[in-house]
């Protein structure tokens, strides 16, 4: 800040003939307080110069030099608004006062407008061509306008990141533009980086409570948080002190909307309305694609509602819509781990309930880890029941006639004039048809099988077992038994 590093030294001019001796009094007076003030601008004590340079002024009020003094302590003390009415001031009554259109231009560029500022340095530089600090502040001010150009056209682009690495450079020109800061605060909110924003808006709104920008940026932090409630009250705060303010309207109509569906959506699902729930849900998802925190928790509360029509697979799709938006969610893991573990996809199961308990490790997600890890060693042995044909809650007599039923379906006897894959295929689902009768018509067997035991490690070797004598033991008979043709294709169980 070269501009204001020093303080402008001018020796009072001498008595003009016939000039009033208060005048020349009041002169030597003013003199005297400017002189202290660059005694106190010396030793960095800018409160007490400007006191003394404000002295001066009041005792004599057409000196350039002492509004330009006065204006390089406004800017040490970084209120450049301030300074700036004193720069200009001083080239109101000196046109040809270098420093102060320097001055004036600085506090223009610091305070982010950098078209009055290179207007300054032009202006400079007309006075004396060579000067070296009005050549480098043009240079700056291009590269400020540069920056803006860039982060307005970036911000169309939704290149969020873009335009806070333009504002962070722009501002290190500009370190007192709250239209700067407001902008790349207004970015950090929509990436989510809403401490960050906060922080921006709250030092803004620390030096001007009114300021409409900083709080419809405060809104938009809350607002994006699903804090919805208290985001409305920052917007319609923002709107009366500037009701034509068209993003903190939009945002406040949307925030309404939003809430307004939200909890239509909620009570429809609580009176067991789960399709108008899925519909209001639906609309409440159109309003703010941006609204992440939102959302995520209305593709969940949607996923709920797709749950209980028994629509799982899209119930799934929900959740996952959710967890996307935030992967923090672990309401949603929760969700789609249930819908997974009711369409028998263990493994993904198993996969949201580790991601949920590495999270929160409490007692009912260990269990619902564990009861997933059950089920997906489960799936990976035969299913008997399957194999049967019959429900897990099957009783014994079904069972049996289950296994009556397959068993003359898969006999070898019944196809021996079949290819030999076929035969092969048949002889395979007899014998497993077997397996599946001795585990399931034991209900000790049974019990250990329903519970994912391993039944080999029990002693029981299924690779010795023989479907032939199961088979004979349950059909029973003296003489044997043999098929039968009678037809083409057709055949019959006749005991011997």
């Amino acid at each position: 800040m070269a501009a204001a590093a020093e303080c402008d030294v001018i020796m009072a001019a001498p008595e003009g003939p016939g000039e009033p001796e208060s005048e020349e009094e009041a002169r030597r007076e003013a003199e005297s307080f400017k002189e202290q003030g660059n005694a106190y601008y010396a030793k960095k004590d800018y409160n007490e110069a400007y006191n003394y340079y404000t002295k001066a002024i009041d005792t004599c009020p057409n000196n350039a030099s002492y509004y330009g003094n006065r204006a390089a302590t406004l800017m040490m003390l970084g209120r450049f608004r301030e300074a700036l009415g004193d720069a200009q001031q001083s080239v109101r009554l000196d046109d040809s006062f270098v420093r102060g259109h320097l001055r004036e231009g600085k506090c223009h560029l610091s305070l982010g407008n950098a078209m009055a500022a290179s207007r300054c340095f032009q202006r400079v530089l007309e006075l004396d061509h060579k000067n070296t600090q009005a050549q480098q502040e043009l240079k700056n001010a291009s590269t400020v306008l540069e920056y803006e150009k860039i982060a307005e056209v970036d911000f169309e682009k939704r290149d969020f990141r873009k335009v806070v690495f333009c504002m962070d450079r722009a501002l290190e020109f500009a370190p007192a533009c709250h239209r700067f800061k407001i902008l790349k605060a207004e970015c950090l909110a929509l990436l989510g980086r809403y401490p960050e924003a906060q922080s921006v808006a709250s030092d803004i709104l620390r030096m001007d409570s009114t300021n409409a920008d900083a709080l419809y940026v405060r809104g938009l932090c809350l607002y994006y948080e699903d804090c919805i409630e208290k985001a409305v009250q920052f917007f319609v705060q923002a709107l009366r002190m500037a009701p034509d303010h068209e993003k903190a309207c939009l945002a406040c109509r949307n925030a309404k909307a939003l809430k307004a569906k939200k909890e239509d959506g909620n009570k429809a699902f609580k009176e067991g309305n789960y399709k108008l729930a899925y519909e209001l849900y639906t609309e409440a998802l159109g309003i703010d694609p941006n609204n992440i925190k939102t959302n995520a928790k209305l593709y969940c509360n949607r996923g709920t509602v797709n749950s209980k029509l028994r629509k799982l697979e899209e119930a799934i799709d929900d959740c996952t819509n959710a967890v996307k938006l935030d992967e923090t969610y672990i309401k949603a893991y929760l969700r789609r781990a249930q819908c997974y573990m009711d369409t028998e996809q263990y493994e993904d199961a198993v996969r949201d309930y580790e991601k949920v308990y590495q999270t929160e490790k409490t007692k009912e997600h260990k269990q619902l880890l564990k009861n997933a890890q059950m089920e997906l060693k489960k799936s990976k042995r035969k299913d008997y029941y399957k194999i049967l044909g019959v429900d897990k809650n099957a009783s014994e007599d079904e069972i049996k006639k289950a296994y009556r039923k397959r068993a003359l379906m898969h006999h070898p006897d019944r196809h021996s004039g079949a290819s030999a894959e076929v035969q092969k295929e048949e002889e395979k689902k007899f014998k497993e048809v077997g397996e599946a009768f001795t585990i399931l018509s034991d209900p000790k067997k049974k019990a250990r099988y329903d519970s994912g035991q391993d039944l080999e490690e029990d002693g029981l070797n299924m690779g010795d077992f023989d479907a032939n004598n199961i088979f004979k033991a349950f059909f029973g008979g003296p003489g044997g038994f043999s098929f039968e043709a009678s037809g083409p294709g057709n055949f019959f169980f006749q005991f011997g």
